[in-house]
C-alpha cells in the first residue's frame, strides 16, 4: 500500500460495563470511540462497489456487539481486544483507536486511551 489511505469513524457511542470501583460495577457508561484504520482505497474507488470497502457499518456494528456484552475494568484491555478484533476480522493492517471515558475525571470532558497497532504503510498519510 504505497498511499496511506484511511477508512475513519469517529464518535461511536457505546454503553459498557468498565471501571474498577464499585459504583462502576453496578452501572453502564458510555464510552466513545475514535477509528481510523488503514486501507487503500483507490479498489473500491475503481469499481464502485461496496462489497469490496472496508464497511465501516460493520466495523461499527462489530463492536457495539463486543463492547456492549464486554466487562473490563480497564479501558487499556478493552482498547486492546477491540484493536485485534477489527484487524483480525476485517483485514485492516494498521489502525489507531481512541477511546474516551467521558465524565470519569471533575473538571475533564474525557479521559481514555489512544493505541496503534500494526505496520503503518509509507507514504504521505
Amino acid at each position: 500500500m504505497p498511499a496511506m489511505d484511511k477508512v475513519f469513524i469517529e464518535g461511536l457511542e457505546i454503553d459498557a460495563l468498565i471501571g474498577i470501583y464499585d459504583w462502576e460495577r453496578r452501572i453502564r457508561q458510555t464510552l466513545v470511540f475514535d477509528l481510523e484504520m488503514a486501507f487503500d482505497n483507490r479498489v473500491p474507488a475503481a469499481s464502485d462497489d461496496i462489497a469490496r470497502t472496508l464497511d465501516y457499518k460493520a466495523v461499527s456494528k462489530r463492536l457495539i456487539e463486543y463492547v456492549s456484552q464486554s466487562d473490563f475494568g480497564l479501558v487499556e484491555t478493552l482498547a486492546e481486544r477491540c484493536a485485534r478484533i477489527v484487524m483480525e476480522e476485517f483485514n485492516v493492517p494498521w489502525l489507531r483507536l481512541k477511546l474516551s471515558k467521558p465524565g470519569a475525571v471533575r473538571g475533564a470532558r474525557a479521559v481514555g486511551v489512544i493505541i496503534e497497532r500494526g505496520d503503518a504503510p509509507h507514504g504521505n498519510g
